[in-house]
């Protein structure tokens, strides 16, 4: 199943249980056993249960296979392993402690969310992600931060 599809299909089942906060990440570079990492949160064991079973669901329909199911039985942090792409659903202490973004998040790919509005929301559109245009640029190199003058005490 190509990646974009995937991701989609991935991306519509966690917006149509309300996940909150869906980052999608380019491993590709980082790891030859998947091609993205998808976290999202989940308000309470149930949501996140919930979540997982609805991307078993959607990436079953679009024609993709699920390998395995992680967590699901205490429902704190779900991982759906979709071959390609893998899914991490966890409720915010847990995202928050555990802070994937900082292992994954260094290629973030752009994905046009569904809007929310009072017609109903619109489905979400193809990825913008650029992966060859990604790639050929380097990071931006950070400057170190300027350090302030000491101040002299004026002593008796």
């Amino acid at each position: 199943m190509d990646i974009r599809k995937l991701q989609r299909a991935i991306v519509d089942a966690l917006e149509d249980v309300k996940a909150q906060d869906i980052k999608v990440f380019n491993t590709s570079h980082l790891t030859e056993l998947f091609d993205r990492v998808i976290v999202a949160s989940g308000t309470s064991n149930r949501q996140t249960k919930a979540l997982a079973s609805s991307v078993r669901e959607k990436v079953k329909e679009a024609g993709g296979d699920i390998i395995s199911t992680e967590g699901e039985d205490i429902g704190e942090w779900v991982l759906v392993d979709c071959g390609d792409a893998v899914v991490h659903i966890l409720q915010p202490a847990l995202r928050q402690y555990y802070n994937l973004e900082e292992i994954w998040g260094d290629k973030p790919v752009r994905v046009k969310l569904a809007n929310t509005s009072a017609f109903g929301g619109a489905r979400a559109s193809e990825p913008l992600d650029d992966e060859e245009d990604e790639e050929d640029e380097a990071p931006a190199a950070k400057k170190p931060a300027r350090k302030a003058p000491a101040r002299r005490r004026s002593g008796a």
